[in-house]
């Protein structure tokens, strides 16, 4: 049996940096709301940050190198079959996986919507909340929590799929993320990267940073 293998670079720098930080200010999101009082403050600091952090993965998905690029991951139907056929042999975000990081990233941008306008009365006021009715902030606060319970929900699938393929089909998801390289066959063709330039990568960078002072509103004040 055929066991040479070779190294290639799959997760650029930036994309693996966007997920650690996503990781850290979802967690501390969770958590913070969790415990209330004095720490929605730093659960609203969090949300902020998420929002900045989705910009930058949205702009990178279309400037970034080549598996972070929305076109190198986002399923066609066909794909989906292929792949629960047992057909598919690409490389990055399998057809299920990346369905399931699209979900996560939909619905992130749910919450932080839902969220600069909410308002639960006790110990929070998103930064947007008083641009809309109480009504209708109020209603947004609603869905923010429904939308927190599915966010617990894709987390819990995003956590078990990573431990499944460990345990069972023996292909660490996690290792690459950190390092940004995997191991693949010596025979498995690679596409040729397409690699971002640094102009990407500020432009990406500014404009989340831009999108942080939207959402917290310190442009408009």
């Amino acid at each position: 049996m055929n066991t040479a293998t070779k190294r290639i670079r799959l997760w650029d720098g930036p994309t693996r940096i966007f997920h650690w930080l996503l990781l850290l200010a979802v967690a501390t999101s969770i958590v913070t709301a969790q415990l209330g009082g004095n720490w929605m403050n730093v659960h609203g600091k969090a949300g902020l940050c998420v929002g900045g952090l989705l910009v930058f993965r949205l702009v990178w998905g279309f400037v970034g190198n080549h598996y972070a690029r929305f076109s190198s991951f986002v399923p066609m139907p066909a794909q989906v079959l292929g792949y629960l056929r047992g057909s598919w042999q690409g490389l990055g975000h399998n057809p299920l996986g990346a369905l399931s990081v699209l979900g996560l990233l939909t619905l992130l941008a749910l919450q932080v919507g839902t969220g600069i306008f909410g308002n639960d009365e006790i110990a929070f006021t998103g930064p947007w909340a008083d641009r809309v009715s109480e009504e209708l902030s109020l209603g947004l606060t609603g869905w923010h929590h429904r939308f927190g319970k599915l966010l617990y929900v894709l987390v819990g699938l995003h956590m078990a799929a990573i431990a499944f393929y460990r345990l069972v089909r023996r292909h660490d998801l996690v290792r690459p993320m950190v390092t940004g390289y995997l191991d693949v066959p010596a025979q498995q063709s690679v596409p040729d990267e397409r690699r971002a330039s640094w102009l990407a990568l500020a432009v990406a960078s500014v404009l989340a940073v831009v999108a942080v002072l939207v959402l917290s509103g310190s442009l408009f004040k």
